[in-house]
């Protein structure tokens, strides 16, 4: 087991994050409009009903025995004799003027979201939006902090501020005007120069919650690249609008005869070192957001690896799930009818992504043949990145992007002087990625423990091996639930609506989707003894889920860095050196492995460069972003303002 670094004070964070948990857990308690509330811990001072109303959903407690000697104290102090009461004996006691219905509507309204927090050792309750607390979050602008202006002077302040005012049109943008489950995120930056960044991305695209995160990350990266340099804004400003974005209509027709409609996107993000190369994805949940973020990510990943290539991303809502053969094999022939025009070996590669397999980029390659009326284009057999079929050179390209995530880890515990040897790991997903992950894992003696499907998670204590992973396959082929894994496995468990993260592991990699960590999950992680976080998907973790592996110290791998596997085995295939060879899986992987570890100390040496220690959980992360935004900069800037 790696064992948590000293001096984390790991005691007092585990109360402190427990307390975020229990309140995650719950919902708090918000009035109907109109009525008192109060966004202060504690009771209130003009609702007497209110000192007996939990903050945090749950049974509602009785007065206790101290809480009526803290009373009965306060009525104390507030009778002791001075000169002040003297002159005022006799006269009623005034009470605090009520807060007229406008502003307490005026306050519920603005502050219904809300969540708990630690905030110099004292829980505090935050609001959602700008994450600040304190007077200017207070129901009563009458308040005994300062007289109705000043607290309406704050209020003001507050909500006039541009980030505050763009998030809360976000939040009030959907059918049900409020979003309780994905509000956006408001990153605290240091320096107003990053801030108007995020600002302009804000009052641009307000409703793209995932690409505005993702941006978000980015920029808090770069603060201090900014500050060195303030031409970078300018630069950092093109780079957030991709050069082009794609949306067409995607019809075909199912077995049944009915006509069906899906959305197909495509955005090819930046081209500056080269053309294109990125994914396609079918999975409902797509968007122009989705798709956004995953060029941006795509952007950055391939500029950090050791080939220069531009970044795109698209795909379709489309579910490949539980469809025909026939019924893919039409929409993937419709989906390229349009697409074909903006592809090719000088424009964008596709490769695939989640929901695209062999059999997709089969159907999708068939057409785009048909329709572009070639084959092959210079010096490469085909035109797209993946499937095995049209491709005589390197014999692992699936396989590359989980194993180079295991041997990104591996250089990781290797400066900490650690091997995988008896490590627990716990595996996200049971696609591609996560398979091969589990197979590199075993070779290198660790002991992967869990895989995940949309519809819970499968633990096997005894740890996988070669044959299990085999059998997962298997389940996965027939496009059964993983479930069934426990009726040959007796000693395994599959939990329904689950995830994986409360399993004792020493190292987890997610490699499902975007967000599938948020901050209770984070918390579990921390709690189960998780020293590593290697991310195999995009952005796997929510903003408020990173803060809290920060503050614990967690080591976070990021997929821009050690994601780039499947890049550099994609321009191993497009070497026309490469391609002359066949390649054995050694050289392959020797190969990789090299390529692995150029990114690792790219990262690390940019984080140094800025002043990120190596120690620090954030040092790879920023200094990955930092490494990939420097080298896009030098294009853009040497290409001049195109």
């Amino acid at each position: 087991m790696l064992l948590p670094g000293g001096g984390l004070g790991m005691n007092s964070m585990m109360d402190d994050m427990n307390l975020i948990q229990q309140a995650q857990r719950h919902h708090l308690v918000v009035r109907e409009l109109g009525e008192e509330i109060d966004l202060e811990i504690g009771p209130g001072d003009d609702d007497p009903a209110f000192a007996n109303t939990p903050l945090i959903g749950g049974p509602p407690r009785e007065p206790s025995a101290e809480d009526h000697d803290e009373s009965k104290n306060m009525v104390m102090v507030s009778q002791l004799p001075s000169d002040d009461q003297d002159m005022s004996k006799g006269q009623p006691v005034k009470r605090k003027k009520k807060v007229v219905k406008r502003w307490r509507e005026e306050w519920a309204d603005t502050y219904k979201w809300a969540y708990v927090d630690v905030k110099e050792g004292t829980a505090r309750i935050f609001c959602s939006v700008c994450r600040e607390y304190g007077r200017k979050h207070r129901r009563n602008p009458y308040g005994n902090e300062g007289s109705r202006n000043m607290q309406m002077s704050a209020l003001e302040e507050h909500n006039n501020s541009l980030l505050h005012k763009e998030a809360l049109r976000l939040q009030m943008a959907s059918k049900d005007k409020i979003i309780a489950d994905k509000p956006i995120y408001v990153k605290a930056l240091m320096s107003k120069t990053a801030g108007s960044i995020v600002e302009a991305a804000l009052k641009r695209d307000p409703h793209e919650v995932e690409f505005i995160q993702s941006l978000q990350e980015v920029v808090h990266a770069l603060e201090r690249v900014i500050a060195k340099n303030s031409h970078y804004v300018s630069i950092m400003e093109r780079l957030l609008e991709p050069e082009r974005m794609i949306v067409f209509r995607v019809p075909w027709v199912d077995d049944r005869g009915e006509t069906n409609v899906n959305r197909g996107f495509r955005v090819q993000f930046n081209q500056a070192l080269g053309p294109c190369r990125g994914g396609f994805r079918f999975h409902p949940s797509m968007t122009l957001s989705i798709t956004k973020f995953l060029g941006f990510e795509q952007t950055l990943k391939n500029a950090l690896s050791p080939y220069k290539i531009g970044g795109a991303a698209g795909g379709s809502d489309f579910d490949p799930k539980g469809k025909s053969d026939n019924e893919v094999m039409r929409f993937c022939q419709s989906f390229m009818n349009e697409m074909y025009r903006y592809l090719g070996i000088d424009k964008d590669l596709p490769s695939e992504e989640m929901g695209v397999g062999t059999r997709e980029m089969g159907y999708l390659f068939g057409q785009y043949r048909r329709l572009a009326g070639h084959f092959q284009v210079p010096e490469t057999p085909g035109s797209f990145t993946g499937p095995r079929i049209f491709w005589s050179g390197s014999s692992l390209r699936t396989e590359a992007t989980g194993y180079g995530l295991v041997f990104f880890a591996q250089l990781l515990l290797a400066d900490l002087n650690k091997d995988f040897k008896g490590l627990r790991c716990v595996v996200s997903g049971s696609g591609k990625i996560a398979l091969h992950v589990l197979e590199k894992l075993i070779a290198y003696g660790a002991l992967p423990i869990t895989v995940s499907d949309s519809k819970g998670y499968l633990v096997d204590e005894e740890g996988f091996d070669y044959m299990k992973i085999s059998f997962l396959r298997e389940i996965k082929a027939q496009n059964r639930s993983l479930r069934d894994y426990s009726k040959t496995y007796a000693r395994s468990k599959y939990y329904d609506e689950a995830k994986p993260w409360t399993e004792r592991c020493d190292v987890a990699f997610p490699c499902a989707t975007q967000n599938e960590i948020d901050q209770s999950d984070a918390i579990s992680l921390v709690n189960s003894g998780c020293r590593i976080l290697v991310e195999g998907s995009n952005m796997p973790c929510t903003p408020d889920a990173v803060d809290i592996l920060r503050k614990a110290n967690v080591l976070i791998a990021p997929a821009v860095a050690a994601g780039a596997g499947g890049v550099v085995a994609g321009e191993f295939e497009l070497n026309h050196e490469c391609n002359s060879v066949n390649w054995s899986p050694e050289d392959f992987e020797s190969k990789l492995q090299e390529a692995m570890k150029q990114t690792y100390q790219r990262s690390l040496k940019a984080a140094a460069d800025f002043g990120y220690q190596k120690e620090s959980p954030e040092a790879l992360v920023h200094g990955a972003i930092i490494s990939a935004f420097l080298t896009l900069a030098q294009a853009m800037t040497d290409q001049g303002c195109v």
